[in-house]
């Protein structure tokens, strides 16, 4: 992997200190912030690399973050960290511009994969015609219920939201979710979200439904 430089955003210290030491193993630069404030307020944006903040944070959360580093025009590939059910804020934050996002526990190599990927340089343009080509062809291998359950996972629902939302059982949106990978060929979750957006396939109304999801 080249060098770079990882800003490690995250309120609970072990977890900085312990990405701080994987990624120095990899001869990166580090430099961790308790806080999306404390990074803004110390402005490293001119030192280059990319990010890597928890997608849920007192104050400024990633998605908050994510959103001023873009009205300012600061284009730092930014990887979001999120538990089970932060993955709706996960896919808003694919939405606005998050490079991915990693979902707890995760393997340490998906992380350095995914900061490879950040580091290699600015994104290329969302989708060639062939690639949309491609992703279209391969949405119409599913089927219907697959489809459904798709829009969920864009919309960031759980496979718990998914089952109720279809009237069917979560281990039934496992099965029906792993087709669906299979299918499109997607490494992840945010690989999967991706190929969506590409495609035009992202519901419009996906945050508002995926709010919904999260209520109880």
């Amino acid at each position: 992997m080249r060098s770079g430089t990882v800003h490690v955003i995250d309120d609970d210290e072990s977890v900085r200190d312990s990405l701080a030491f994987l990624l120095e193993g990899m001869n990166l630069t580090v430099l961790t912030y308790a806080s999306a404030a404390a990074f803004l307020e110390q402005r490293p944006w001119g030192l280059g690399g990319c990010i890597v903040s928890d997608v849920r944070m007192p104050g400024i959360s990633g998605i908050d973050l994510l959103r001023i580093l873009r009205e300012k025009g600061i284009d730092l590939p930014v990887i979001v960290i999120t538990g089970n059910a932060d993955v709706p804020l996960a896919v808003d934050a694919m939405k606005i511009g998050a490079s991915d996002f990693l979902e707890k526990p995760f393997d340490d190599e998906v992380l350095l994969a995914a900061i490879r990927t950040a580091l290699e340089g600015p994104k290329a343009s969302p989708g060639t015609a062939a690639e949309t080509i491609e992703i279209t062809e391969r949405l119409q291998t599913l089927t219907a219920r697959e489809r459904e359950v798709l829009d969920g996972l864009v919309r960031g629902m759980t496979n718990k939201h998914i089952a109720v939302s279809l009237g069917i059982s979560p281990r039934t949106v496992e099965v029906h979710r792993a087709h669906v990978m299979t299918k499109m060929n997607a490494a992840s979750l945010s690989h999967l979200v991706r190929m969506a957006m590409v495609s035009g396939h992202a519901p419009e109304s996906a945050r508002s439904l995926a709010g919904q999801a999260g209520n109880p």
